[in-house]
């Protein structure tokens, strides 16, 4: 008689199970996404091209799990560069309608393409001269028979082992619905600075949005000594301003280097005098610089690239405009 599998056996088994449930899935679903790109086609292009010759918005319509699909490729379009919303297709027929103008697009998403609630709003668009472009599951459908470009995202099998719930098929509309945005977003030549102007809040909005000169130490602010001045003296500016450094510039103001709380460190552990020495013998010549307009995105990578806390900013490698520090950098979210 066969011994009963133990308690942590039992657990080990059905942890496999899952695991295994879960890369189905998957694998499915990758399937389902990978089978699309051989399907790509001129009605893509199409769809693309109408999609930018749009002068109106593009209005994505579906119900339930595709709605749901819908309303995430709505929000994709409008955030890179394409004006869009979601329309649900219930409400329009029972009112909402009017949102619809004749200058728009109509996406339509249905796996069956015979969601009626959808289909009752072609006669109504149809009449306004709206082109539709539908993403559908069935090519023979109605929908795809009374749409301008139809767009096959038909699966061979949903993830669900009983077929019923929208799995696959919902992916690779997502995907498609994705594909669709990159391509426009590609046909506008839409740019990062495009990006930020629709995202202005989080950290991405203050990375693509916030410039070294938003965040600079400026005027009175900025450590600065002559270079013909004593060490101490220099220090002591190190000391009044709290950045841990300070520029150092010529008779012409022309920056000629900076003095860091480390060159200070060093000097002492030579056992230099800092008495006896200008600030010109005790600066780093060459410090590193950045623009007034450059991200401070950017001023963070040079802070990473060369392990530094501070960058002078300066208009053109010479005049002293300002500094900034790394913790102004990380305080302000940009990271």
């Amino acid at each position: 008689m066969a011994a009963k599998p133990s308690s942590r056996e039992a657990k080990a088994t059905k942890a496999e199970e899952t695991l295994a449930d879960g890369r189905r899935v998957l694998e499915i679903e990758a399937r389902a996404v990978d089978a699309l790109i051989s399907r790509l086609d001129e009605r893509f292009v199409k769809a693309v091209e109408v999609l930018v010759r749009c002068k109106g918005k593009a209005v994505v319509s579906g119900m339930g799990k595709s709605g749901l699909i819908g309303q995430k490729i709505a929000a994709t379009l409008a955030s890179t560069g394409t004006s869009s919303f979601f329309l649900h297709p219930a409400e329009g027929v029972h009112g909402d309608l009017g949102m619809l103008a004749r200058q728009d697009v109509l996406v339509a998403i249905s796996n069956s393409g015979e969601t009626q609630e959808l289909l009752q709003l072609l006669p109504f668009v149809k009449r306004l001269g709206i082109p539709v472009i539908s993403m559908t599951g069935r090519m023979n459908s109605t929908l795809s028979k009374n749409s301008d470009v139809a767009l096959d995202v038909s699966v061979a099998e949903e993830a669900c082992p009983m077929g019923l719930a929208p799995t696959a098929s919902t992916t690779a509309t997502l995907a498609l619905g994705d594909a669709l945005a990159v391509a426009l977003l590609q046909k506008r030549e839409f740019k990062a600075e495009d990006f930020a102007q629709f995202h202005p809040g989080g950290s991405l909005g203050r990375r693509l949005l916030v410039k070294v000169k938003d965040l600079m130490h400026a005027e009175a602010e900025i450590p600065v000594v002559q270079a013909s001045v004593g060490g101490m003296a220099a220090m002591l500016e190190m000391t009044a301003k709290k950045l841990g450094m300070t520029t150092v510039v010529d008779h012409d103001g022309v920056l000629v280097g900076v003095i860091t709380d480390g060159d200070v460190r060093r000097c002492i552990q030579r056992g230099t005098n800092l008495v006896n020495m200008t600030a010109s013998e005790l600066a780093t010549p060459s410090p590193k610089t950045i623009g007034p307009d450059e991200l401070a995105a950017k001023a963070v990578e040079m802070m990473e690239r060369f392990s530094i806390t501070t960058l002078v900013v300066t208009e053109d490698g010479r005049n002293v405009q300002g500094v900034v520090h790394l913790h102004d950098l990380l305080k302000n979210g940009i990271v």
